[in-house]
């Protein structure tokens, strides 16, 4: 029997920037999109298999790479701090970051096996002890987690109140260009007067300026169990997906489109099993907007939040084709296009303060299945390199709670792997489901 796999922190320090943020810049105020998102941290795993096929020759070796490797990353971190200091601040209700250098909590860790060990069969719960927690205080937490054949997985969480995935992506391959001393290092690293852009364009609605809801109070109701699975679909896979979902209307289905389809098509035959009736449901996708926007101000370089929410629903199509493929990919695509529509020229905090609200109350609604689906495809998190090569594997996962979906690219950039979130009953018939697993593998191996 295999020992059992411990991640034992070893060290626990504060990262200050490598620059004290100017007085001018103390204050970053939140966009409205910041306002609205939960305030929750978004986990991210990044995984570096040692590229020296022989291991760690000794003891000694070992000591010397991870004391080396966390100097590096505790180094660039702080200038990379200095140029995304709002993440080294604290949050201010949802008013304000007071950017007052607080910094970032940074923990080593040793892990007692190789990294093979967790990348052959991904489990869930071991993952979750890569991630940093406990340390709410901090905007910004970093995990650098050491295995025994001298591979490295970085763990991050970061508040969803000062970065989405599109801001996230930036700051990781900022702060790995430093690292690896790159000359592209300009390419990532923003100025520090793009903070607060988005707060001008968008700016913060005076009533959601109130001290945060606890964690967890805005839903009420008994908790229910779920389980989170991971899948992959690669890209053989997804081009026979995408043959088949193909209509006159959507001739060209996009990746994201098929997969999402299929997963909404099969979650609801599972909800639907276990309720014993036919029940309507909605798919919620969160939206970049910064694709969406056509001013040259609101463009892709925005930091914070910019993202909006569409809702495709199956009453928006006739019952006869209640939850075909094809049927679900052309409510997807009419939903994404009629928001680009709306909001292409901007768009006002009271409307999205209303847009919001009618899609948080579609998903507390019991007569309906609702499923709520985030993308961070196309986000260049498998560029990431610190010096040691590019990542392996790159994992975020969902926040327990029923019915959430996170998409992400495959190493090769043409797969899609799907962080899924159902009740435990509805998971059980959705992981069996014969369709799905004609084109998804159910938590495959990494290596």
């Amino acid at each position: 029997m295999a020992p059992e796999v411990k991640v034992e922190v070893t060290h626990k320090e504060t990262i200050k920037q490598s620059s004290a943020t100017p007085h001018h810049l103390k204050t970053v105020n939140l966009s409205v999109f910041d306002q609205l998102v939960p305030q929750i941290y978004i986990p991210l795993l990044l995984f570096y298999p040692s590229n020296n096929s022989g291991g760690v020759k000794n003891i000694d070796h070992h000591r010397s790479l991870v004391a080396e490797r966390s100097k590096l990353l505790k180094k660039s971190l702080r200038e990379a701090l200095t140029h995304f200091y709002p993440l080294a601040g604290e949050f201010q209700y949802n008013v304000s970051i007071s950017c007052n250098d607080h910094g970032a909590a940074f923990f080593d860790a040793q892990v007692n096996c190789p990294i093979s060990n967790i990348l052959d069969k991904p489990d869930l719960g071991m993952l979750w002890k890569l991630l940093p927690s406990g340390h709410t205080s901090y905007l910004l937490q970093v995990q650098a987690n050491f295995f025994e054949c001298g591979g490295l997985a970085i763990g991050v969480n970061i508040s969803h109140k000062v970065a989405d995935a599109s801001t996230m992506s930036k700051f990781i391959n900022s702060w790995a260009a430093i690292a690896f001393g790159s000359a592209s290092t300009s390419d990532y690293v923003v100025p520090p007067a793009e903070y607060g852009v988005a707060a001008s364009l968008f700016p913060p609605v005076d009533f959601l300026n109130r001290p945060p809801t606890p964690s967890g109070s805005a839903n009420s109701g008994i908790k229910e169990k779920c389980i989170t699975r991971r899948f992959l679909f690669d890209a053989s896979k997804i081009a026979a997906l995408k043959s088949k979902a193909a209509t006159t209307t959507v001739p060209n289905p996009t990746r994201v489109e098929v997969v999402s389809a299929l997963i909404w098509k099969c979650a609801a035959e599972a909800s639907r099993s276990n309720f014993g009736l036919v029940r309507p449901s909605a798919w919620c996708q969160t939206v970049n907007m910064r694709k969406v926007l056509v001013s040259p101000l609101a463009g892709k370089d925005l930091l914070g939040n910019v993202v909006g929410l569409v809702a495709a629903k199956t009453a928006d199509i006739s019952e006869a084709d209640d939850h075909d493929l094809r049927s679900l990919v052309t409510i997807l695509r009419k939903g994404i296009e009629e928001f680009k529509e709306n909001y292409r020229n901007g768009v006002s905090g009271e409307s999205l303060c209303q847009l919001f609200m009618e899609i948080v109350n579609l998903i507390k609604r019991n007569d309906i299945d609702s499923y709520s689906c985030t993308s961070w495809c196309r986000f260049p998190f498998y560029g990431s390199n610190f010096g040691w090569g590019k990542p392996s594997w790159v994992f975020t996962s969902s926040v327990d709670s029923k019915n959430i979906i996170i998409l992400m690219d495959t190493k090769d950039g043409d797969g899609l792997e799907a962080s899924l979130t159902l009740k435990e009953e509805d998971m059980t018939k959705f992981e069996n489901n014969k369709e799905l697993l004609e084109y998804a593998s159910l938590n495959p191996s990494v290596i």
